[in-house]
C-alpha cells in the first residue's frame, strides 16, 4: 500500500485558494474512493496550491493519480500547473508536483504531509523540502519518505511528466506509531524553518509574505482524518514566562 499526494497551482490567482475552488474539489474527492483509494482527501491548502492525497493499493497507483488529476482539471480555475504534464519526457514543462511513500499494511495508514508555496517560484524552496525529508530519514517508526527533490524530469506514474522548473514541493512521510506522528513532524517542520525566508501557516493561509520567501503547511493525515499541525506545533513552541 502506498501514500501518494499530488499538488498543483489551479487557482485563479497567485496568491489563495478561493472557497469555490476548495468546495469544488472536496465535493469531487468520493470518485478517487469509488476508483478505489481507501482515503482520499484535500490535505493541504498553502497559498494557492491544493495537495489531494490518498491511500491506495500498490496496483491502483496510477489510476487513483489519474483520478486526481481529473478533479484537479475539473475544478480549476486556471490550469496552471496542470498545462505543464506530457506524454512526452521531451515536451513536459512546470507543472504538478507528486510524492509517495509506502505504508505498513499491518498499521494504520498514517502520514506527514507537507505543501510548499513561493510567490515568484524561489528555487531555494527545494533545498528546503530536501531538508524536511533528510530530517525525517532513520527516525525511529518512519516507514518510508518521498524521494528527495531533483533537478531533473519527474514522471508521475499515471499521469505523464513535468520538467525540473516544476516548484511548490509536496513531502510525505509515513509513520507507524501514533505517538511518533509528533516526534517525527516537529524535525521535519523545525528543519523547514531553519531554513532562510521560510514561514509555517495554518492550513488555507493566502501566501501574503514578501517576495523571496517561502511558505509551507504541515498536515497529519492519519486513517483518513485531517489534523492541521500549525496550531498543535504553534503552542508547543511558545515560549514559557
Amino acid at each position: 500500500m502506498k501514500i501518494t499526494a499530488i499538488g498543483a497551482d489551479i487557482s485563479k490567482n497567485d496568491v489563495s485558494c478561493s472557497d469555490s475552488l476548495i468546495r469544488s474539489i472536496e465535493s469531487n474527492l468520493f470518485k478517487i474512493k469509488s476508483s478505489g483509494a481507501y482515503h482520499a482527501e484535500l490535505t493541504n491548502i498553502t497559498g494557492d496550491d491544493v495537495v489531494i492525497s490518498a491511500c491506495v493499493d500498490d496496483d491502483l497507483v496510477e489510476d487513483i493519480n489519474a483520478c486526481i488529476v481529473n478533479i484537479l482539471k475539473e475544478s480549476a480555475e486556471s490550469l496552471g500547473d496542470l498545462s505543464g504534464i506530457s506524454k512526452d519526457k521531451k515536451t513536459a514543462g512546470e507543472g504538478i508536483s507528486y510524492a509517495e511513500a509506502k505504508i505498513n499494511q499491518d498499521k494504520y495508514p498514517d502520514a506527514i504531509i507537507l505543501g510548499f508555496d513561493t510567490y515568484g517560484g524561489e528555487p531555494f524552496v527545494k533545498n528546503v523540502a530536501n531538508s524536511t525529508i533528510k530530517a525525517a530519514m532513520n527516525m525511529d517508526d518512519v516507514t518510508d519518505i518521498s524521494d528527495l527533490i531533483k533537478n531533473k524530469t519527474q514522471k508521475i506514474p499515471g499521469v505523464g511528466y513535468v520538467s525540473y522548473e516544476t516548484d511548490d514541493p509536496v513531502v510525505v512521510a509515513t509513520v507507524e506509531n501514533i505517538e511518533s506522528i509528533a516526534v517525527v513532524a516537529s524535525a521535519m517542520m523545525g528543519a523547514a524553518l531553519g531554513n532562510k525566508n521560510t514561514y509555517l501557516v495554518k492550513r488555507g493561509t493566502p501566501c501574503n509574505i514578501l517576495p523571496g520567501s517561502a511558505i509551507f503547511s504541515a498536515t497529519a493525515f492519519m486513517n483518513g482524518n485531517i489534523i492541521d499541525l500549525s496550531i498543535p506545533f504553534e503552542n508547543k513552541t511558545r515560549i514559557l514566562k
